[in-house]
């Protein structure tokens, strides 16, 4: 499968002195600046139908032809899995994640992964970089991801998520009781001996987490939380670098406590909860092609949500 893209401009004036690469990318918005770059340096971005270098400067009133094809990445296998679909149009998508889908083929994972889901159910989606998905979530979080269907999309989403406008919350439970809401701002970056943990760490990337309290309970806390950069387990590595890991959190958690006469439905929860209390409630983006913001909300699982009844039955027998 191919997709094929033939576009022409014309330099403007205002552009003149500026590299290749920096034109391209303000002739040729869809696209990001790396894939503009490896097209120039395969010679399916030309100047007056020359071959030039990314780092050529550009006069002015030059033509750029770009033609070239999106091809299909074969090494992914379609596999029918159900998806929860929340929306969806030509532009993209945005899904309901269960726990236990892994997002993306890896090591230990070579099928059977939303990407997998994805292909199946719109096989144009192998053309794109990761087949459209943008964001993660761990496998056993559950909630919102946006994937995205076309380049141009793509694009615009990886930069909304760079700059920090996609909007993200998510609600969890942890092991604590808080006293009130706050910010972690902490930079992140793999364990230095645990090679499949994150960490705070002095030489890791910028990382920030707000998070505020919904409810408290007699040792845990059902919180909200907004992230302003999305780096890979940060909720549950700054949740737990404050002392309040999320309930159930295999990775990042502390050995299970029990509060104080906790009820036998309460200790049989706990016990039983063996996934990270984390879902992905909400999800904003500017749309890609309207430009106009759209927003979902997706209601808590099953299991999160019994959770937090027993927690409350448990917090009045206990008053």
């Amino acid at each position: 499968m191919t997709q094929q893209i033939n576009l022409q401009a014309e330099v403007p004036d205002s552009l003149a002195g500026q590299r290749l690469d920096q034109v391209a990318a303000e002739l040729f918005p869809d696209y990001s600046r790396s894939r503009l770059q490896t097209w120039i340096k395969n010679g399916d971005l030309k100047v007056n139908g020359e071959v030039r270098k990314t780092r050529d400067k550009i006069l002015g009133g030059e033509k750029l032809e770009l033609q070239t094809e999106l091809v299909a990445d074969e090494s992914w296998e379609p596999q029918a899995i159900a998806l929860d679909i929340i929306y969806e149009d030509e532009h993209l998508l945005v899904i309901n994640k269960p726990v236990g889908l892994v997002v993306h083929p890896g090591a230990g994972n070579a099928d059977s992964t939303l990407l997998n889901a994805l292909l199946h159910h719109c096989p144009e989606l192998a053309t794109l970089p990761r087949a459209g998905i943008v964001h993660r979530i761990d496998k056993d979080t559950t909630g919102l991801l946006v994937v995205a269907k076309t380049l141009k999309a793509h694009t615009s989403l990886v930069d909304q998520l760079q700059e920090k406008s996609a909007f993200r919350e998510y609600e969890a439970i942890v092991c604590g009781v808080m006293t009130g809401g706050g910010k972690v701002d902490e930079p992140i970056g793999r364990h230095p001996t645990v090679r499949t943990k994150q960490a705070v760490s002095h030489s890791g990337k910028p990382a920030v987490t707000h998070y505020r309290v919904l409810e408290r309970f007699r040792g845990h806390t059902h919180i909200r939380v907004q992230l302003e950069t999305g780096r890979t387990h940060q909720i549950r590595v700054h949740m737990a670098h404050i002392r309040y890991p999320l309930l159930g959190d295999p990775l990042y958690g502390e050995r299970l406590r029990l509060p104080k006469g906790a009820t036998a439905e309460l200790i049989e929860a706990l016990r039983g909860f063996k996934r990270q209390a984390l879902h992905a409630r909400k999800l904003g983006v500017i749309h890609p092609a309207t430009g106009e913001y759209m927003e979902w909300e997706t209601p808590l699982p099953a299991d999160f949500q019994t959770m937090l009844r027993i927690l409350r039955d448990d917090l009045q027998q206990g008053e």
